[in-house]
């Protein structure tokens, strides 16, 4: 006996419809939120990073017992911090500027001051001589923001390969400039007198390599018929520039 249903009558057809409709919008809104809460996971996931290095080098080491180093410094337990841990003193006191560069770094980091310990800031005093100069360098693990506090100098930085672009300011008493993390500074004593500059640098251990120092002052040195190549000089006037003593302002 075969079972034959009723036709709709036009209101519940109305109503199946509306039903349909909504079911179908639903199951869209679902998948829109699911497809949203996705996207989201993956961004986080994608933006993740390991946190920035602290000094130079962090070798891994299986053996707990013959570790020496973290990333940073060890955290003192905060029961036995005292205001020492976050105080320095003599950066009022000028640097030795009588050295091949006229230029002395005074830098005030974790290590004159363990309270910095995780903190992402440093700062340094730059004295300079007349016509001293801080060779061109880089901070591996920091931007530098510089201020003048007397005299005038000539700044400048270089940005990456391949544009090479040179920005350089002439700076007064009072001025401000700031040199991007990682590209190679300078600045330079353009004044009959001494100089004196305050800078805070993003990073707890800055880090700094004096350009000079490291491909000619290496230790042990460069390949000498290498460089010559990589700087199109004569292997000679290498061999020169290697046997130089490179001095350090910092």
């Amino acid at each position: 006996m075969q079972n034959f249903s009723s036709p709709l009558t036009p209101t519940e057809r109305i109503v199946k419809i509306i039903r349909d409709k909504t079911l179908a919008i639903m199951k869209k809104g679902v998948s829109f939120l699911l497809t949203v809460a996705l996207m989201a996971l993956a961004s986080s996931l994608a933006s993740a990073s390991d946190p920035s290095p602290l000094q130079d080098t962090c070798v891994a080491i299986a053996e707990p017992e013959n570790a020496v180093f973290v990333n940073g410094k060890f955290c003192k337990n905060p029961n036995l911090t005292k205001a020492e841990d976050f105080f320095y003193s003599g950066l009022d006191k000028p640097g030795n500027i009588s050295n091949p560069v006229g230029s002395a770094v005074t830098p005030v980091n974790v290590a004159q001051i363990a309270g910095l310990n995780t903190l992402g800031i440093s700062a340094v005093r730059i004295d300079y001589a007349p016509y001293g100069q801080n060779p061109p360098h880089t901070h591996p693990r920091a931007t530098e923001i510089l201020t003048v506090l007397e005299g005038t100098l000539l700044v400048g930085f270089v940005t990456s390969n391949p544009e090479n672009r040179l920005f350089t300011k002439v700076l007064n008493k009072g001025d401000v400039f700031v040199f991007p993390i990682g590209l190679i500074h300078f600045q330079f004593n353009i004044g009959h007198t001494n100089a004196v500059a305050i800078a805070g640098l993003s990073s707890q251990n800055p880090g700094v390599i004096t350009i000079a120092n490291a491909v000619f002052g290496s230790d042990p040195a460069i390949d000498p018929d290498f460089l010559a190549r990589a700087f199109q000089l004569e292997k000679n006037v290498v061999e020169y520039l290697q046997s130089r003593f490179w001095y350090a302002n910092n």
